[in-house]
């Protein structure tokens, strides 16, 4: 299928910390891992975990690097609606691409309007086992798919080597917790909603097991608690004069951490 995978470059995490000061939030009385950075993170976690259906809309700013080896942005926007455990659709559009991405808890189908083609695979029966299907089979990832995941606070900790609440921030007009967390090959940073309900607002991680040390980073924004979703949204169903492709292989796209 003639397209670009969403990230398919060697990086594809978080933000490098070259230069940034975190002040007191990580001086020598401070543990490396610090036990509230933590519990904030799980508290999302858990908090994400209890939403059946939900719609969140993303800007991310993927890095990647020039032939001419400087670092050029990429910019891709989408609209994600999720009803677990078995339907995903992602809406996805940029410089670099316009596609369609449905999932019906049977089959994947990646939509290109523009061209008029389309690609169907059978994929497993969880939104989970999905993305990563997604992701190591077809070579597309989801920025910010880790916080698509159930119960994905085990797999977010694991290893970790520093956990550090940075401090306060405004995202989107909403006032958040800065958090920074390291584990062996990322750096990831996630700003939480304060109050009874801790949307993610953005999300960064960086590959720190290159030199170039990419990121991609990602703003989420009118997150929504969907009371009922028509299966038929996930559906898809072509258009007249669509063409049925078969899907190129290509290299799988870099696993999120802990994968």
């Amino acid at each position: 299928m003639k397209r670009r995978t969403f990230w398919s470059t060697a990086a594809c995490w978080a933000l490098g910390l070259s230069g940034l000061c975190l002040g007191p939030a990580v001086s020598a009385q401070t543990p490396a891992v610090d036990p509230v950075a933590v519990q904030k993170l799980q508290r999302m976690s858990q908090f994400l975990d209890s939403l059946q259906r939900f719609s969140v809309e993303t800007q991310s700013t993927l890095e990647d690097l020039h032939e001419s080896g400087h670092r050029v942005d990429v910019d891709v926007t989408a609209n994600v609606t999720v009803a677990r455990p078995n339907r995903l659709r992602a809406m996805r559009t940029g410089g670099v691409m316009d596609q369609r991405l449905y999932y019906d808890g049977k089959t994947l189908t990646l939509f290109n309007p523009a061209e008029k083609v389309f690609a169907t695979e059978a994929a497993p029966p969880t939104v989970e086992k999905t993305i990563d299907f997604a992701r190591e089979t077809i070579g597309i990832l989801l920025p910010a798919a880790d916080l698509l995941y159930r119960n994905a606070f085990p797999l977010l900790s694991q290893d970790l080597k520093l956990a550090v609440v940075v401090g306060k921030a405004v995202i989107g007009g909403v006032r958040c917790d800065h958090l920074l967390f390291s584990r062996p090959g990322a750096d990831f940073q996630v700003w939480i909603a304060e109050g009874p309900k801790p949307w993610p607002h953005k999300y960064t991680v960086t590959d720190t097991s290159s030199p170039a040390r990419l990121s991609i980073s990602t703003l989420l924004s009118h997150w929504k608690v969907l009371p009922a979703v028509d299966d038929a949204l996930f559906r898809f169903v072509p258009p007249k004069g669509a063409q049925q492709i078969r899907f190129l292989s290509v290299e799988p796209a870099r696993p999120m951490p802990g994968k």
